[in-house]
């Protein structure tokens, strides 16, 4: 196997001057937004001193952004997807803006932040499905899985740089500052994005009603075997097998260390998404590519289950790192499909749902591993349980959904309707 063959595949970046756009767009955002989140969390903290109010911020931001991906899917198969991302990212850069004019006042106000997070999270989660639902329309069928794991890369990237980056500007030339470069990398981006084409979604010229359509992209999800699979097997990694809250627990008690230690165990599983990015051209060109994704979520759980029955903390590490590797792959292959299985003129709500998921899931997760290590009196308990459980239910469906196990990127194209099950929804379009 040739180097170019392993590596990430940078073949949509050279054959597509609108992917190079997004691709460009997301990797400045993904900075900017770890700049403004890490800047309201300090901000809240210093004008209250609670880490309660601080959680409290989070869970807005997260409702607000969940209500967005809802809505913003329905928008994203209606109207043209590129007006939906600009406009969306126009009205971001009005509200980051405000912070930072909020956090230079002599006394910002901290009901300010939190209406800010109401107003970032929707407009965010508005333009988040179109842009998504967008990708197939600018690359070759055939470099899904390469555009996907591009865009991971720019994630993974982001959050090792931009949370250490906020930490060194609050603390020189201070948080106004973090929220004015995101406010500026958001008019950057609108300049990046405004030359791309027109982005309507087949059908968008029928009118719909939103709970129809809302109502029409669960039929689809109850009618594709395959995109149904590929949610229920995300289900068995973010729900059962989530170990991040336990890291402050596992850090400090279990092996005996303090803050410092704790950062090893949230940096860790980045560096292996990271790597696993790095490493992902593989992805593209493997065949059985439902068999392979079935395998990632495994190499998950079985890491999660050693992270657990870890001894000493480097190996714990090792594991976590395994981790990552194996949750972009994953992820990589999860979206190539998704979007490869589902007709264009529902990649908006399918992939919101996509979004709102990866988006509530982890946090149901957290709270699950929580409550477990309660039960056990044990965190390093908890973990295992988790990947084990974890493991029994990528078994779960990977037996009860055949048509996972055979999906192909390599198949026929999306937007074939024969997934579509018939009745109302169908006549609808």
């Amino acid at each position: 196997m040739r180097l170019g063959e392993v590596v990430v595949d940078v073949a949509p970046l050279r054959s597509s001057r609108d992917f190079r756009l997004v691709f460009v767009t997301q990797s400045i955002s993904m900075l900017g937004t770890h700049l403004t989140s890490v800047a309201a969390s300090l901000q809240i903290y210093e004008l209250t001193g609670s880490s309660v109010q601080v959680g409290l911020m989070s869970l807005v931001l997260g409702m607000s952004l969940l209500v967005g991906l809802v809505m913003g899917g329905v928008l994203a198969d209606r109207v043209d997807r590129r007006r939906v991302v600009l406009v969306t990212r126009a009205v971001t850069a009005v509200v980051v803006a405000g912070l930072a004019v909020n956090a230079a006042l002599p006394n910002p106000r901290e009901w300010f932040v939190f209406v800010a997070a109401v107003l970032a999270g929707g407009t965010s989660g508005l333009g988040g499905p179109a842009l998504m639902a967008a990708t197939p329309a600018l690359v070759a069928p055939g470099q899904l899985a390469a555009a996907g794991a591009l865009t991971t890369l720019t994630a993974q990237l982001g959050g090792m740089v931009g949370p250490s980056l906020a930490g060194v500007i609050a603390a020189g030339p201070g948080l106004a500052w973090c929220f004015a470069i995101d406010a500026a990398i958001y008019v950057v981006g609108l300049a990046l994005l405004a030359p791309l084409p027109k982005l309507a979604p087949d059908g968008s010229a029928q009118p719909q009603h939103p709970l129809k359509a809302m109502a029409e992209g669960l039929a689809f999800l109850r009618g594709n075997q395959v995109v149904a699979g590929l949610l229920l097997i995300d289900v068995c990694a973010v729900v059962f097998a989530m170990p991040y809250a336990l890291f402050p627990e596992l850090g400090t008690e279990h092996f005996g260390g303090g803050p410092s230690t704790v950062g090893l165990l949230y940096t860790a599983p980045a560096v292996g998404s990271f790597c696993g990015a790095l490493a992902s051209g593989w992805t593209g060109r493997v065949h059985h590519t439902g068999r392979a994704l079935i395998g990632a979520v495994a190499v998950w759980g079985v890491a999660i289950t050693c992270f657990g029955l870890s001894p000493n903390l480097w190996i714990a590490l090792a594991f976590l790192g395994l981790a990552g590797l194996g949750d972009t792959a994953s992820e990589i292959l999860r979206r190539a499909l998704l979007q490869h299985y589902t007709p264009d003129r529902l990649q908006g709500r399918v992939g919101s749902l996509w979004l709102a998921q990866a988006t509530a899931g982890p946090s149901v997760g957290n709270l699950e591993a929580g409550l477990v290590a309660r039960a056990l009196g044990s965190s390093a308990g908890a973990a295992a349980v988790g990947g084990l459980v974890c493991l029994a239910g990528v078994a779960t469906v990977a037996l009860a959904v055949p048509a996972l196990r055979r999906a192909t990127l390599h198949g026929p194209p999306a937007g074939q309707d024969a997934e579509l099950p018939a009745g109302p929804s169908r006549a609808a379009d």
